[in-house]
């Protein structure tokens, strides 16, 4: 039965490419898919039931409670919430080098629910530990992060259903954000990748516990080039991580939040996906593993939420401003290209793009600036030889004024 339902589903869909977190989970969700069949076709079997088809059964996956209604929920919330911030924002994308994501400004984003640590801190402003994950840095963080949320979110609810992507969803989420706030407090950070990076921890988490499984001989054809496809699948999962990575490297989306995601997502699936049972196959599994299996399942959630007290305890003692590791914001933003003149960077990963300056005018034109720092200190520019008489020019330049003559570029 199960070779049978794994030769019909290979005649609509064709071979599986196991490449990537998204290919070998495709491969397990196949697994699962034919396990299922097959043992319903037992139970008809069994029972003198009449056979129901592989193609019937199929369908019977994609209708009614069994569709991906979390995944769909999200998809329009994320897509609302875009469109009002660029409404908030007058209509109006950011120059690159501001925002790089062609999206709105820092401001916009804060308006609308971005994490700050400062404002989660000293003023109590909690539900930013919540609202980051609905909110975007620009068209390009909404497309790969809803793209990825499709394949992923949708695959991960119709193996595991509603509840299982919630958890797998919103707690890494929320520890993600936990963690960006105690190390990178003077950022702003937006995006559903903490939680998006939590549906991978999950796959991964699943691929795990199933890892003997997926690669058998009693799961596939052959066991033949096993090795093979052993390295090739972990060449592929490092080169996903690696890319989410680099997209963390620009501004508004940091990396903190994708690794403690992923962390949370991982931990939360050990104890919310279900193992795939090895007895369908005639594989015998020893009291042991079974103890080790009923531990593993509560251990999972169980450090999830300590995990996320201790964090949250960490935050409420901090004051909002100094991170326990200053270097950690190069993990999460770097200027770039690295080769370009520090004023044609494409983007920066410093706070002067906030800065403020009150010029003083004569007869002749601007003459001195005096220009607040993101640390808050005052310098005073002087632009007599300039002969500077318009001010959006000014306003344009006050970044750049920032970088040359501002000592922290950082708010404090």
């Amino acid at each position: 039965d199960f070779q049978f339902a794994q030769r019909k589903r290979r005649e609509n869909y064709g071979d599986e490419r196991p490449w990537g977190i998204l290919g070998l989970y495709d491969h397990l969700a196949g697994i699962r898919i034919d396990v299922e069949w097959a043992e319903d076709a037992a139970w008809r079997r069994t029972h003198k039931e009449p056979y129901l088809s592989w193609s019937d059964f199929q369908q019977t996956r994609d209708r009614g409670w069994n569709r991906p209604f979390f995944t769909y929920i999200l998809l329009a919330v994320c897509t609302a919430m875009l469109i009002a911030s660029f409404g908030v924002n007058g209509w109006k994308v950011e120059p690159l080098s501001v925002n790089p994501m062609i999206g709105p400004s820092a401001e916009t984003l804060i308006k609308m629910g971005a994490k700050q640590t400062s404002l989660i801190v000293n003023q109590g402003e909690w539900y930013r530990l919540f609202s980051p994950m609905i909110l975007h840095a620009g068209l390009i963080h909404y497309f790969l992060n809803m793209m990825a949320l499709w394949f992923i979110g949708k695959a991960v609810e119709q193996c595991h259903g509603f509840a299982a992507v919630v958890i797998c969803f919103v707690i890494p989420a929320v520890g993600g954000t936990l963690m960006s706030a105690i190390f990178l407090p003077e950022y702003i950070s937006v995006g559903a990748s903490g939680g998006i990076f939590g549906l991978i921890g999950a796959c991964l988490a699943d691929i795990c516990i199933n890892w003997s499984l997926l690669f058998s001989k009693h799961a596939n054809e052959s066991d033949e080039g096993t090795r093979f496809r052993h390295l090739k699948v972990l060449l592929w999962l490092f080169f996903d991580i690696i890319i989410n990575c680099l997209v963390g490297l620009t501004p508004f989306v940091d990396n903190f939040t994708h690794l403690g995601g992923m962390i949370y997502g991982f931990l939360c699936g050990l104890s919310t996906i279900e193992r795939l049972s090895t007895d369908f196959f005639g594989i015998a599994t020893s009291f042991w593993s079974k103890l080790r299996n009923i531990c593993i399942r509560f251990a999972g959630l169980i450090l999830s939420v300590v995990f996320i007290m201790v964090t949250t305890a960490v935050l409420v003692d901090s004051d909002g401003a100094a991170s326990p590791c200053s270097s950690c914001r190069y993990v999460s933003c770097v200027p770039f290209p690295p080769w370009a003149g520090e004023d044609n960077k494409w983007w920066y990963c410093d706070d002067c793009s906030r800065v403020t300056a009150d010029a003083k005018l004569d007869s002749s034109g601007y003459y001195s600036l005096s220009l607040t720092c993101p640390d808050g200190a005052i310098e005073e520019i002087d632009l007599s030889d300039q002969l500077v008489t318009d001010r959006q020019w000014i306003r344009r330049q006050l970044p750049t004024f920032c970088r040359k003559h501002c000592d922290n570029l950082f708010a404090s």
